[in-house]
């Protein structure tokens, strides 16, 4: 980070300090001082945005693509910068921020590949008739097309995938449109670097400057502002229920509601199936205390609820313990989080059976995992609840009856996860209506933890996991959040979108 932009925003390409200043708490080394956004920042953002609009959505998809790529080079010129304070402020493992930059970088060039393809558009086609009888046709052309100014705001958990330059923000820009982000307290140094090689691309192609802004924050008012700007088109937002159920109301309250795409929360229930258990019990225990405990827990995905037949429970639950029992302390990413996990934990706590409960304290979180039957935890709403951390429920059920009435009674996931062999089809095959509509992603002899960006993938579900049951924040399909179809009946081919003439 260099000094003349350290702590400031970025506004339309002009780094800008602001008057109010806050502080980082890292995990470790020294708290810096970063700018503190406001409402009239947001509206220069926005109005910025808004002028650049029209030319960036005229670009071409090549030049589109050119600028992803740019930006997933610049962020890797700056990947030990980025390492180095994104470890410092989160707490986690370098290795860990290093795959993710990996990731970071490999959706930018997923989504330029994917608009130089052009199959996104959707384009269709209905050639004039005009000698139908009894009335003729029009010239009918269907095109996506992008949507207006973004918001975005940085995840917690990802400062580098989920954030400045994440999914959205990609698929926004590859959609042609300009992008607010909103950074996230909890790793501000890391997401200014990404800032900072956004601003280097975008002078490197040639782009308009408005088509992306970064503004830091530590308060609401930046995140109120963003949603409720009459020039804002639609919201992407990773982050807790409460939070993102508060910014979804007021997008739903505006004179001009918009979208808000948020993905909010999920427990990612996990089916064990007899024969599977009978099989290879011990092995799935351990591959669940895994997942589990991956990222010290924090992760959308996180396996945190395991529903097996009520005799299989006490060996399940005694291989877990086992598995779990040395797991070391992890750096939660920051103090609110960890508190937030030994609030979780202690909920459970209260109307649960303890399998196994570790003392955590500071910023530092060990695995706690429960136990219930089925009965008592259907009757009692709050024990499905996300903990988000290294929290885990283990739920008994007494028939496969049972078990598809506990399926019926789920909220909305992002994940459900079947272990299951040959001989479980049956129990599966009864399940599986009702799974596909609980949750965006199903997957079988495997866990949730890990989202491959791709084509195919889907991460959304039914609320609560997220607002919009119909779109995905991973994966290429990402992209049509940002766009609308238009229909142009009649038009001249030089009225037309370049992408829709002959």
């Amino acid at each position: 980070m260099t000094q003349s932009t350290h702590g400031h925003h970025l506004i339309a390409g002009d780094w800008t300090a602001g008057e109010t200043r806050f502080r980082s708490a890292p995990a470790t080394g020294q708290a810096q001082e970063f700018a503190s956004g406001n409402a009239a920042l947001v509206d220069r953002a926005v109005q910025a945005a808004e002028a650049a609009f029209a030319d960036f959505a005229a670009t071409t998809r090549a030049d589109r693509a050119a600028l992803l790529d740019a930006i997933a080079d610049q962020i890797e010129a700056r990947a030990e910068a980025i390492t180095a304070i994104g470890a410092a402020e989160t707490g986690l493992p370098e290795a860990r921020l290093q795959g993710e930059r990996g990731r970071t970088t490999g959706q930018l060039r997923l989504f330029a590949d994917h608009i130089r393809a052009g199959d996104y558009l959707d384009r269709r086609h209905d050639a004039a008739l005009p000698d139908r009888q009894p009335l003729p046709r029009p010239d009918l052309r269907m095109i996506q097309r992008p949507i207006g100014p973004v918001a975005v705001f940085g995840a917690s958990n990802f400062p580098l995938a989920f954030s400045t330059a994440g999914g959205d923000t990609a698929s926004a820009l590859a959609a042609g449109c300009p992008v607010v982000v909103k950074g996230h307290p909890a790793h501000p140094g890391a997401g200014q670097i990404v800032a900072e090689a956004v601003d280097a691309a975008i002078r490197q192609t040639g782009m308009p400057a408005g088509i992306f802004s970064f503004i830091h924050g530590d308060t609401h008012e930046v995140g109120q502002a963003l949603v409720q700007h009459p020039l804002i088109k639609a919201v992407g937002f990773t982050g807790s229920l409460r939070g993102g159920r508060a910014l979804y109301d007021l997008c739903a309250g505006r004179p001009e509601p918009i979208p808000f795409y948020g993905e909010l929360g999920s427990i990612n229930p996990c089916f064990l199936l007899p024969a599977a258990l009978a099989a290879r019990g011990a092995q799935i225990a351990q591959g669940w205390a895994a997942s589990l405990t991956m990222g010290a827990g924090q992760f959308c995905t996180n396996p945190g609820l395991v529903i097996l037949p009520a005799d299989h429970a006490d060996a399940f639950a005694d291989a877990a313990a086992a598995a779990l029992a040395e797991a070391p302390a992890q750096v939660m990413l920051t103090d609110g989080i960890a508190d937030g996990f030994r609030q979780g934990a202690e909920t459970l706590a209260a109307s649960a059976d303890p399998v196994l409960r570790h003392d955590s304290d500071g910023r530092n979180a060990r695995p706690a995992v429960f136990r219930v039957d089925a009965a008592r935890f259907m009757a009692d709403p709050g024990l499905a609840h996300e903990v988000f951390g290294p929290a885990g429920l283990i739920v008994a059920t007494d028939s496969d009856d049972q078990m598809l009435d506990l399926a019926r009674a789920l909220e909305g996931q992002l994940t459900i996860t079947l272990q299951l062999d040959a001989g479980d089809t049956a129990l599966a095959g009864r399940l599986m209506p009702v799974l596909e509509r609980k949750a965006g992603r199903i997957l079988a002899n495997g866990w949730p933890t890990g989202v491959e960006v791709a084509d195919a993938m889907v991460h959304g579900g039914p609320y609560p996991a997220s607002t919009n049951f119909g779109a995905t924040s991973v994966g290429t399909m990402a992209i049509r959040r940002w766009l609308r179809p238009v229909c142009f009946q009649n038009l001249p081919d030089a009225l037309l979108p370049a992408d829709l003439r002959d």
